[in-house]
């Protein structure tokens, strides 16, 4: 069970809130590029690798198979070492990593396993960004501060697609890499040294039993992630495969990925003035993705707009509402804590994709977005079943 340390830290220095959602929003963008720069570039670097969208899709879920392995062992590691220090090396091996594919990466076989290595930059950078919100941002500004955070993940989508036509069409896709990595390192400017007894050792027994809302909660978000991620996989060669307009079909995944940004902030500014219940407000917006989901399952324009704004802007901007729920629970170990239902959100990435592919392969998109859906809904009710066992467990939270 997850417990409060054996001995308290002394209190680490204050520090304005800004700054540290700052240093945290960048921490994650730097140790989260890697994938999403593979992803943007994937034209430009499939003509020189030789590898085609399912290989692309291959690469990506192995490198969120490897981000669900590394979670848990990250989370010790920034309770044992304090978050300063995991996430300088968090940033540190993201850079590596961005340098090594930019320079090594001549085959399609070496590009998976830099970006496998990546993965672990990810775990040690999202945790570590978790444990420093909760150290230093004032409780009532934690929601919000977390929903910026997630908020950084479509932004480094974002970000990933402006290097297109900025670097890889002008210089070559590997100097992308090259100037990702040197953009990774100037962000080691804004984390802080770390507080002297900021780190601690975890005893015995903090190691053992996980509590079974942690675990309940973290499958209701694999299953969650794995649906939502079936947007940004398959949208545009759904919409196609029907007959409408794939530039339509991307702009309203633009349009979608913009809701989904603002409804990750204003999701966390909403918790900040809710005492509890944020489990299950969780809860009631995978009800409101499933829907949009159901709706990509018919034909039509208008279903294709509403499902995507519904099922990607409100069904895909829960994790950071998630993080802060589970923080508010285990407030003396938040590393720990957010990386077992982290591990979950990795899961959902690795295998989503890959399970619902094989739907659309095998029974076409309509039948894949209806199993998506009903993934959606399930994790609905798993997370009403942990927000219930969190109740329990303590009245004052989630």
């Amino acid at each position: 069970m997850i417990k409060s340390p054996v001995a308290t830290p002394s209190a680490p220095p204050v520090r304005r809130p800004t700054q540290v959602g700052g240093a945290a929003i960048a921490t994650t963008i730097a140790c989260v590029l890697p994938v999403f720069l593979v992803g943007g570039l994937a034209v430009q670097m499939s003509a020189d690798l030789g590898f085609s969208p399912a290989g692309l899709g291959l690469a990506v879920a192995v490198y969120f198979g490897v981000s669900a392995l590394a979670s848990v062992p990250s989370g010790a590691l920034v309770e044992r070492y304090g978050p300063n220090v995991v996430a300088r090396a968090g940033i540190l091996l993201a850079a590596a990593s961005l340098l090594a594919i930019a320079v090594a990466a001549r085959t399609y076989t070496l590009l998976v396993l830099l970006l496998a290595i990546s993965a672990t930059a990810n775990a040690l950078g999202q945790l570590a960004s978790n444990s420093a919100l909760a150290q230093h941002v004032p409780a009532n500004r934690q929601g919000f501060f977390f929903g910026l955070k997630q908020a950084a993940i479509p932004t480094s989508t974002l970000l990933a697609g402006a290097a297109v036509p900025a670097v890889a069409l002008t210089v070559g896709w590997r100097w992308a890499f090259v100037a990702a990595a040197a953009a990774a390192l100037t962000v080691l400017a804004l984390v802080p040294a770390q507080a002297r007894g900021a780190g601690r050792r975890l005893s015995a027994r903090e190691g053992g039993r996980v509590p079974g809302a942690l675990l309940i909660v973290g499958l209701a978000a694999c299953l969650a992630a794995g649906a939502a991620n079936a947007l940004g996989t398959f949208l545009v060669d759904s919409a196609a495969g029907r007959g409408l307009d794939p530039a339509l079909a991307g702009l309203t995944l633009t349009l979608g990925s913009v809701v989904c940004l603002v409804a990750r902030i204003g999701a966390g500014w909403l918790a900040d003035r809710r005492a509890d219940g944020h489990i299950a407000l969780i809860a009631a917006m995978l009800v409101v993705g499933a829907a949009g989901l159901a709706l990509l399952a018919l034909d039509g324009t208008a279903p294709l707009v509403a499902g995507v704004v519904l099922g990607f802007g409100l069904g895909w901007a829960w994790p950071g509402l998630m993080n802060f729920a589970v923080v508010r629970l285990h407030p003396q170990a938040p590393a720990a804590a957010t990386s077992i239902t982290q591990t979950g959100v990795y899961a959902g990435g690795c295998v989503g994709p890959l399970g619902l592919g094989a739907v659309a392969a095998t029974l076409g998109y309509p039948a894949m977005w209806t199993v998506a859906t009903i993934s959606m809904v399930l994790a609905a009710a798993l997370m009403l079943v942990g927000s219930s066992a969190l109740r329990r467990r303590s009245p004052a939270t989630t």
